[in-house]
């Protein structure tokens, strides 16, 4: 049915608002009063800095004596109050940060405006009027403490946010898309922006990307962390990196440091080789040389800022070694030559320029544009878990960042604002120089490293394409402010994908083959979303309460052009497709928050949240998996035995059927595990109700409540309680089958003192098809609640320190601790094929299935600590540093590689398919953890001053307590269980030096 409010929403944003908005940003508000505290309307209230371009900003108090003076950049403020017949009241050293919202009330007395009484005070510590929850990094911490100066780096200070990947110790974990979340959201959830925009990749539903944001030389750097209105897609955390814009005067910063081999210590302890690891990870040589320089190129008018970042680092892989038989046809194993290790590496490099300019006193314009250059494993060296000649290199270049920008405060209560942004990429694994396109690829289920891949490579060639727009108009008086605007966005994912020349891959378990897989590479895929978001939202102060409201449209659909699978080797005859749609989600989402001066004296705040917000949109998952050539059967594996030795399959391949052939060479190949490869049948569908309509994107209800105290000037604590529940799950039905095809059977846990308890158990639960329902797949994608209840829920508790004293001590910093409570038992007992790969359930992998016994998970409470903190000693010009990570350590699980001839003890029959293993998890979800990180790194800074100009010559010391913390193991359970993968980089200090002018 047609709704007609929506066009008319869509009229009023888009012709009544024709502006973009930006990031929030700061803003001073308060109440004036006469002597005998009657308020007074009329009030000239202005607000100078030399943040501002056009110096000043300014409005009139209404009919309560309030006034609101928003959009207000970072820096030091001075509020001026002016009356007729009554004396100019001045207030100075207001810090603003991110969005805070100061409170600056005044008080005036019968004179004459010549008159001017400076009134002295603290600058405000707690914001009593915004709800939103927001931690902030000023730029002289960002500069003052050892962090590699990544956006990354940072993140990981931040308590609740949890990062993808392992922790980057000063910088070696190189050029990385880690993606961020908290408070048990899911990893896609979190936002970097540039001043307001996004640099996401359109893929993953990523909100960050290989482009190297520059937050060594930002003004500050934002966390939102909860609380959002209507602006925010997500509920998850959005990084915001305020960027320099110039000013009047020339300045400029160079800063470089380093570190070669020679500079780290060891960590390769007893304990770490008894755990079966080769070698450690060992620091080669890192490198970073940075620089900015900015200026007017007319005062007040034209300012302009150029920066360049030129980074690297080389080290060695943990264990991983050249393979001695690499580019030899004639050998199918992996000999590690143990005089050559393996190296990893990441090289990039940026350029970028930013102008500001004041056109007319109401007309602001930004533009900006970077170009990054990023290579990730540039010479192919492998990881712990891949030979350097099966490892490709991750190219990417361009990545291009372009913004443009206006900004108008048309009246003293009315802000438009407009803009664009775009991000533009080439990256992923390009072919390594003398990769040999006739060889197979193997994996190896056992051996020396379980899971190793050798012999050859596969790689793809992705393009990613973000375009950004947003607008918004805000109307603001003293007590009220209202802001209506629009968000934009178009993500497209273009993936050029490859392998060997047979289309073959091998699995091995001890160098016996047991399975092959036939790939229906290469092919294309191409896709393109959009989303768009329409919001309104107010804020209302009435005494000491602040209330505030927002209601959020969103719209997305997605669609894909023309495209065509083969032919190829295994697919002859082409499959083509004509350009279609893809899915329409409708979702409306209320949010609500509330903030109250306890004492009314400005330093004690209660605030609440609580709010509907959605799985972020994206270019990947549900919005691309209607793409009709990702629903298509592009590879299938099959049990293989190779009777003769020779490694080649001696089997009609093209034939869906064989089981139990056995060739003239004494092979025997399965049946295919999927008998729609390579045909024109979609073996994936998916319910209209999941892909069409109103309220059916995942989302989940955020609830927030905390307390907000000055404990001394410019010291404050907070403690608050946050709660997350998850809703529209979706799981995949195989409509092939029925639960009565699955044939539930019990593993015997070995006795083993690195399982829980000591293993010794028998866990059931698990399931394998019947045989005559082998490789027949007819996969339904729709809403879980169709088959029973599913809950995710998590509840936790976070309190936070920020201190920036007179004296120079600045610490932020805090302890976060809360769990995850999930529950899908009803949706499985319909659809047992849902615990294969359960990844919902936070651990196992893609190959592998989850007892039915473990599906209600109470995750432990898991608590994390994180902090930085500086102080520069008087009188010395010593500047002295710290950061403190300290966080669990990663969930495991045992993957054990069950025989046949096991299964069959309770399954009653052999494994479906002729299959010689098939993979269950023997470990409970929440039941072991590996090493908690402990992560310490200091920094000493010497501070030299000649004139103008300002030196600090340091010394930064990572990984102080020298920690051998595992941070990957390898989880496939046998002799090598355990086995770590990656261990926490050793102690290394590295040399800097900062050049302020």
């Amino acid at each position: 049915m047609r709704r007609p409010f929506l066009p008319a929403f869509l009229f009023v944003s888009l012709v009544l608002v024709p502006a973009i908005a930006s990031a929030q940003q700061a803003s001073i508000t308060g109440v004036v009063r006469d002597t005998s505290g009657a308020v007074l309307p009329g009030v000239v209230v202005e607000a100078t800095s030399p943040a501002l371009i056009e110096k000043v900003r300014s409005v009139v108090t209404d009919s309560t004596g309030q006034y609101r003076i928003v959009d207000l950049r970072p820096g030091d403020y001075t509020v001026t109050f002016m009356l007729t017949g009554f004396s100019t009241v001045k207030r100075e050293g207001i810090e603003l940060t991110g969005s805070f919202t100061a409170t600056v009330n005044a008080d005036l007395r019968v004179g004459s405006l010549e008159e001017t009484i400076t009134v002295s005070g603290e600058s405000p510590t707690v914001d009593v009027q915004s709800s939103k929850r927001q931690q902030v990094l000023p730029d002289e911490l960002i500069q003052a403490i050892p962090t590699a100066r990544v956006y990354h780096s940072l993140m990981g200070l931040i308590p609740g946010i949890n990062l993808s990947g392992t922790s980057d110790v000063g910088g070696l974990g190189g050029p990385a898309v880690i993606t961020f979340s908290i408070h048990g959201g899911r990893f896609s959830e979190g936002r970097l922006q540039l001043d307001g925009t996004s640099t996401g990749a359109a893929v993953g539903g990523s909100g960050t990307s290989y482009y190297v944001v520059d937050v060594g030389n930002a003004q500050e750097v934002t966390f939102s962390t909860s609380g959002g209105m209507g602006e925010s897609e997500t509920g998850g955390p959005l990084m915001n990196v305020v960027p320099r814009q110039g000013g009047n005067v020339r300045n400029g910063t160079i800063f470089a440091n380093g570190a070669s081999g020679a500079m780290q210590s060891s960590n390769f302890t007893q304990e770490l080789q008894d755990a079966g690891l080769a070698a450690p990870g060992e620091l080669q040589k890192i490198w970073d040389v940075n620089g900015t320089f900015g200026g007017p190129l007319m005062k007040d008018r034209l300012w302009y800022v150029v920066t360049g970042r030129y980074q690297g680092n080389r080290k060695y892989v943990e264990g991983m070694y050249y393979n001695t038989n690499a580019g030899n046809p004639a050998s199918w194993t992996y000999e590690p030559d143990l005089e050559r290790r393996a190296t990893g590496d990441g090289t990039w490099k940026a350029l970028g320029l930013r102008l500001t300019w004041q056109a007319t006193p109401k007309n602001k314009f930004g533009v900006f544009w970077d170009e990054t250059s990023v290579c990730v494993n540039c010479i192919g060296s492998g990881s712990s878990t891949i030979s350097p000649e099966a490892a490709g290199t991750t190219m990417g270049y361009p990545h291009r960042v372009q913004q443009g920008s206006w900004t108008s405060p048309m009246t003293n209560r009315l802000l438009l604002e407009a803009g664009f942004g775009t991000y533009l990429s080439w990256y992923g694994g390009k072919e390594r120089v003398g990769n040999n396109r006739d060889l197979i690829r193997v994996t190896e289920q056992a051996g020396i490293i379980p899971g190793l891949q050798y012999r050859s490579q596969d790689w793809s060639r992705p393009y990613s394409k973000t375009l950004t727009w947003r607008a918004s108009a805000s109307y603001v008086t003293g007590a009220h402010s209202m802001k209506f605007g629009v968000i934009g966005n178009y993500y497209r994912n273009k993936t050029d994908s490859y392998t060997n020349n047979h289309r073959l891959a091998y699995r091995f378990n001890n160098g016996i083959p047991n399975q092959l897989t036939m790939s229906g590479l290469r092919f294309v895929t191409d896709s393109h979303t959009r989303p768009t978001g329409l919001y309104a939202q107010e804020q209302w102060t009435a005494g000491r309460l602040t209330l505030q409201g927002g209601i959020r449209y969103d719209r997305v659909t997605s669609g894909f052009p023309d495209q065509q699978l083969g032919p190829e080797l295994f697919i002859p005859t082409p499959i083509l497709f004509p350009a279609q749609g893809g899915i329409e989600y409708n979702d409306v989402s209320p949010r609500f928050g509330a903030a109250y001066d306890l004492r009314g004296n400005g330093k004690t705040a209660l605030k609440f949240t609580m709010g509907r917000y959605l799985e972020a949109s994206s270019v990947a998952g549900i919005y691309s998996a209607l793409n009709p050539i990702t629903r298509l059967t592009t590879s299938t594996t099959r049990s293989w035995t190779d009777g003769n030795g020779n490694y080649v399959a001696d089997c009609d391949l093209l034939n869906p059927a064989q089981q139990d052939f056995r060739s003239t060479g004494g092979d025997l190949c399965g049946a295919w595990a999927s008998a729609n490869f390579g045909k024109n049948v979609f073996t994936s569908s998916y319910d209209p109700e999941l892909t069409q309509g109103w309220g059916v994107r995942p989302y989940n209800w955020d609830f927030g409540a905390s307390v907000t105290h000055e404990v001394l000037p410019r010291v404050s604590l907070e403690v608050g309680y946050f709660r997350r529940v998850y809703g529209n799950f979706t799981v995949v039905d195989n409509r092939a089958v029925s639960a009565a095809d699955y044939t539930p059977f019990s593993v015997p846990v070995p006795s083993d003192s690195r399982l829980p308890d000591g293993g010794g158990s028998v866990i059931g639960g698990f399931y394998d098809v019947v045989p005559a329902k082998f490789g027949q797949t007819d996969n339904l994608t729709t809403l879980a609640k169709n088959y029973g209840k599913q809950t995710d829920h998590w509840n936790g508790l976070d309190i936070n320190v920020n201190a920036r004293t007179t004296n120079g001590i600045m610490i932020q910093g805090g302890v976060s601790t809360g769990r995850t409570s999930t529950n899908n038992c009803e949706v499985i007992a319909q659809v047992p094929e849902a615990l294969f790969g359960a990844t919902s359930f936070l651990v196992g992998n893609a190959n592998s299935w989850l007892s039915s016994e473990w599906c209600d998970i109470q995750q432990p409470f898991l608590t994390q600590i994180r902090g930085a903190g500086a102080y520069t000693i008087p009188k010395i010009d010593v500047q002295v540093s710290a950061t403190l990570q300290s966080k669990p350590g990663t969930q495991l699980a045992a993957n054990f590689n069950v025989p046949s001839a096991v299964a069959a003890l309770t399954l009653g029959r052999p494994l479906s398919g002729n299959s010689a293993n098939t993979t269950v998890n023997i470990v409970e979800p929440g039941k072991l953890y590996g090493d908690r990180i402990n992560q310490l790194d200091i920094r000493a800074a010497k501070i030299l001053r000649f004139g103008r100009t300002r030196t600090q010559v340091g010394l930064d010391v990572y990984n102080v307590t020298n920690s051998s913390a595992i941070q990957t193991y390898n989880q496939t359970y046998g002799a090598r269980y355990l086995t770590p993968t990656l261990v926490l980089p050793a102690r290394f200090a590295k040399v800097s030096a900062q050049f302020d002018f």
